[in-house]
């Protein structure tokens, strides 16, 4: 694939999209989701996930639907591909910490990170960045399950 170089307005949008990650709410959701929340199983998944009285349902939705929407936005073409994969990582780090109860998520919730699979699967510099993240997990995962 020849390399494309990205617009200003490509920035513009990376910019604007980091200054929402920066927002207060969202800055305790996306803790508590990459810091907190480690479910073993897809129960455990769905008792958030699912449940509206949930304190951190909200979290977990404004979350999954940040990352996704960015996924979103590269594969549509709004903004450039390789700018997205060196600005952003979270939303891989997500599905890598999800991997393992994945297919059983999938099956009470098809849509579930489909969007920021598809980059993994469409462009070799998300896969390379799904893949870093899955090997550094490896061991956290360990650590947190072993605390809990």
């Amino acid at each position: 694939m020849e390399r494309m170089l990205a617009t200003p307005a490509d920035a513009e949008i990376i910019l604007k999209f980091y200054e929402l990650r920066r927002e207060p709410l969202m800055r305790q959701a996306r803790a508590w989701m990459t810091g907190e929340f480690w479910p073993a199983t897809a129960e455990e998944f769905f008792a958030v996930a699912s449940n509206p009285a949930d304190p951190h349902n909200a979290w977990f939705r404004q979350v999954i639907s940040y990352w996704e929407m960015g996924a979103a936005m590269v594969l549509h073409g709004a903004v450039s591909a390789e700018l997205f994969m060196d600005c952003n990582g979270e939303g891989f780090f997500l599905l890598a910490k999800f991997a393992p109860i994945l297919e059983a998520v999938r099956e009470k919730m098809p849509g579930f990170l489909v969007k920021t699979s598809e980059l993994i699967s469409r462009f070799t510099a998300a896969s390379q960045r799904y893949e870093q993240m899955a090997r550094s997990l490896e061991g956290r995962r360990a650590s947190v399950t072993n605390h809990t």
